[in-house]
């Protein structure tokens, strides 16, 4: 039952084996335009709708963070990246084969349907299927794929735990859910498969397992 710590209120479930019926309560949240911090298989981010009016922009503000900069949006499947993105490439096929789902997040083009304040007029759109059973769970009852942006800051040390993001955000977030310690210490590796296939941020994933897949 979630309580009011500071000025959110905190939910426990667990990351690996989420209870349903709290899922449901956060995912209900999240269809209604909220915005609710939970672990990933990384760092704890914000998840959210971000084909819902306003939503995108919320999430700047509560992070403080300028516009410009694209959103990164989680998945729970293939079929959920149906859609999302135009021309997914071999190598790409063959990069998700091998290291999703987990903490590697693919820049490719965005289709249409993807809102520019996602992209930030990129026309290119990061996205992530994680290995985490709580987003997944979270994407499957939202019915949506969720932004994933760190919840802590712009500028700040990335939360670790939900009382890191309660110190950061409390307040400006509608839930916080408490899943523990994050599992990993450092932030998704991020590649860019759009232009020349490249390595943009090395995290999780070391970069020489990708680069004989990326040539």
């Amino acid at each position: 039952m979630a309580v009011r710590y500071h000025s959110s209120p905190v939910v426990a479930i667990d990351p690996w084996r989420p209870q349903w019926p709290r899922v449901r309560r956060a995912a209900a949240v999240i269809r209604n335009g909220g915005v609710v911090a939970i672990p990933t298989d990384t760092l704890y981010g914000l998840a959210a709708n971000p084909f819902l009016p306003g939503v995108p922009e919320r999430i700047f503000r509560i992070k403080r963070r300028p516009e410009s900069r694209p959103l990164l949006l989680l998945i729970d499947s293939m079929e959920r990246l149906e859609g999302l993105v135009q021309n997914p490439s071999r190598v790409f096929r063959r990069i998700a084969a091998a290291f999703w789902p987990g903490p590697l997040t693919m820049i490719l083009h965005a289709s249409a349907a993807v809102p520019d304040s996602v992209t930030a007029g990129t026309g290119t759109v990061a996205v992530r299927w994680p290995a985490a059973a709580l987003p997944r769970a979270l994407i499957r009852a939202a019915g949506s794929a969720l932004t994933a942006t760190s919840a802590n800051l712009s500028g700040r040390r990335a939360a670790v735990t939900a009382a890191e993001v309660q110190r950061q955000l409390g307040g400006t977030v509608d839930w916080i859910v408490d899943g523990g310690r994050a599992p990993r210490i450092r932030p998704s590796t991020i590649i860019d498969l759009t232009k020349e296939y490249r390595i943009v941020r090395e995290g999780a994933v070391p970069a020489s397992l990708l680069r004989d897949f990326m040539r």
